[in-house]
């Protein structure tokens, strides 16, 4: 991510008696917690359909719940998991677009202690399948579009969960949408919630993290309340709010943070399937809504975009996101009137999280004095060439000096007392091992690994400059390179292959690129349909480079350092270098003058 140096004019004021009321809200709205213990999210939807009854929860285009609907409809669900002995810890699968019914699926599975692990709708095959073997679900809910994908996964999944379909006509498998209307609607009794707590897992949310295929984070209820009423302290939400939400519900983001933040507080979420600019601010002011849940591309995407009569006639008051790059905010913000944004960091699984309520341009957040002991954070010095934070003659970890780039690590709490500092890890025990840094700065500690190198400036905000490891980010996704180069291995007549990831101007994360050795002449166009069947339309390849050969270590590793520098100018190298053209939906041979068109931004990725 570039770094600019921004003026203090260019600094949009919150002020510093507005950012403290931030934190004081969301410090005050998450104190309870720890003390309910068995009080749940889904308790809270049910206290506030008590309170709220008609009100608007979740909006959508042909579908929409009241509060009284939201936990009705998951008190179906969750008689449903008891009825099918569910037992406590044991999970279910989903696999659907967002939509209002998907949070009351697993709102009501989880309230009596099931676990749901959220699909990534965009996988396909062997990626898919390793998705739902990981968690080894007993049954899986599948959206009635989505059976094709889940029958080309069928081959290659070992763990056969109970497959229930969601709407449609297909006779294969039972319709639990008519299964559900069986049970009745009225609230739980606290002996069906089994004694579920919030210290009990409720979702497995999948990330890429820095290599490998998906691994699947555990989410406790703790977790899932502290989000919710975090991000409804910072932003002030009420029952006047409307948030719109066109983020993956897989994701916590839009899944969990967009949704619960305001349904705490008895707002509502306007839900969109997927993020369109050409739609948005007619949504936008259709939907009279008041926040805007972002990821960076989706803001860069927006100031690209050509003028439109409503960009300017909404009722907006802030955008809360991650992503956004100091270059596109200032324009963002003035162009579309956005009063206020609210930038953050955190990860799925990680214990490290950074807000900017002060709307410092360009900064992903800092961390107050008084917080510093709930948000233990530390940058330590990193080294390229093992992978790993360089380490002192004692053998402890180097922090870095102000302005010094370094890997962000948040050290693991244990107990209750620590509850914000836990990590609690992956389905996988080896994962979350991989994670886990110990001995940092003295003999026993043990610190999370974010995998992301930060800055930090003298008046403590944080930046950040790049991802660690084998990924690369594109289109707001984690793609790990490994899966891409899989999925291109398996295309008959691929050698070897290599993937990293390359800047494009303008353009937030990097893009995929490819160099493969062929065994002989390479059919792109069967190729390209390959990829499409394998791997979601963000992880595969922009770019190909076709070579005789790839330079390897010593070790056999192949040498993407070059490569990468080098990426897809066709004046850096003699190879044959393709790009994936949106427009002729076909790989043509990249030549200077279409290099130099993407370079300019005057090809719309």
């Amino acid at each position: 991510m570039a770094l600019i140096d921004l003026e203090p004019r260019q600094r949009p004021a919150h002020g510093r008696d507005g950012a403290l009321s931030d934190w004081v809200r969301a410090l005050q709205a998450t104190a309870p917690i720890a003390r309910q213990k068995q009080r749940l999210l889904p308790c809270v939807i049910e206290d506030m359909a008590q309170r709220r009854g008609a009100a608007p929860a979740l909006l959508a285009q042909g579908e929409s719940l009241t509060y009284r609907g939201l936990a009705e409809r998951a008190n179906r669900y969750a008689r449903w998991a008891l009825a099918h002995g569910l037992g406590k810890d044991e999970t279910v699968g989903l696999l659907m677009p967002n939509r209002p019914e998907y949070m009351a699926v697993w709102l009501g599975i989880t309230s009596v202690g099931g676990v749901v692990a959220l699909l990534n709708v965009n996988l396909r095959g062997a990626a898919l399948a390793h998705c739902i073997d990981v968690v080894a679900p007993r049954h899986a809910i599948v959206a009635a579009e989505l059976l094709d994908a889940h029958r080309g996964a069928a081959a290659h999944i070992t763990s056969r969960p109970r497959i229930w379909v969601h709407g449609g006509d297909d006779d294969a498998f039972p319709r639990i949408d008519r299964e559900v209307e069986r049970f009745a609607p009225a609230p739980l009794s606290p002996s069906e919630r089994r004694g579920t707590s919030i210290a009990d897992r409720a979702l497995a949310i999948y990330t890429s993290g820095t290599t490998g295929l998906p691994k699947a984070a555990n989410v406790s209820h703790r977790r899932l309340l502290q989000w919710s009423f975090w991000f409804a302290g910072l932003m002030n939400t009420g029952p006047d709010d409307r948030m719109y939400d066109c983020l993956p519900m897989y994701h916590s983001i839009g899944g969990v943070v967009a949704t619960g933040a305001l349904l705490v507080n008895g707002g509502a979420v306007v839900i969109r399937e997927r993020f369109s600019a050409k739609n948005f601010w007619d949504d936008v002011c259709e939907w009279d809504c008041t926040l805007f849940q972002y990821i960076g591309e989706l803001c860069r995407y927006l100031a690209g975009a050509p003028a439109h009569p409503r960009e300017r006639g909404h009722r907006l008051r802030l955008a809360c996101g991650n992503g956004l790059r100091a270059d596109v905010w200032p324009r963002f913000a003035e162009r579309f009137a956005i009063p206020r944004i609210l930038e953050f960091y955190a990860a799925t699984e990680g214990n490290v999280s950074l807000y900017n309520v002060e709307g410092e341009v360009g900064a992903i957040g800092r961390v107050p004095s008084f917080l510093a002991h709930r948000l233990p954070l530390a940058l330590v010095k990193f080294d390229a060439a093992t992978g790993e934070p360089a380490r002192d003659a004692e053998g402890f970890c180097i922090r870095c000096a102000a302005g010094e780039s370094g890997e962000a690590i948040g050290r693991i709490g244990d107990g209750a007392a620590q509850a914000g500092a836990a990590f609690e890890g992956y389905t996988g025990a080896p994962d979350t091992a991989r994670k886990i840094l110990r001995n940092v700065f003295a003999p026993g500690d043990a610190w999370y690994r974010t995998g992301d190198l930060m800055r930090q400036d003298e008046s403590g905000f944080f930046y950040f400059v790049d991802r660690i490891g084998d990924t690369f980010r594109w289109k707001g996704e984690n793609v790990a390179t490994s899966e891409v180069a899989a999925a291109i291995s398996a295309f008959a007549g691929i050698v070897e292959t290599t993937v990293y990831g390359v800047a494009i101007p303008g353009c937030e994360g990097a893009a995929g690129m490819a160099t493969l050795v062929p065994a002989g002449t390479l059919d792109l166009a069967a190729l390209r349909k390959h990829l499409a069947q394998h791997l979601p339309a963000y992880a595969r390849p922009l770019f190909l480079r076709i070579k005789d050969r790839i330079e390897t270590t010593a070790t056999f590793k192949h040498k993407t350092a070059d490569l990468a520098r080098q990426g897809y100018d066709p004046a850096a190298t003699d190879d044959a270098i393709y790009f994936d053209d949106p427009a002729q939906q076909t790989f043509v041979r990249l030549d200077r003058a279409r290099y130099e068109r993407i370079q300019a931004g005057m090809v719309r990725l």
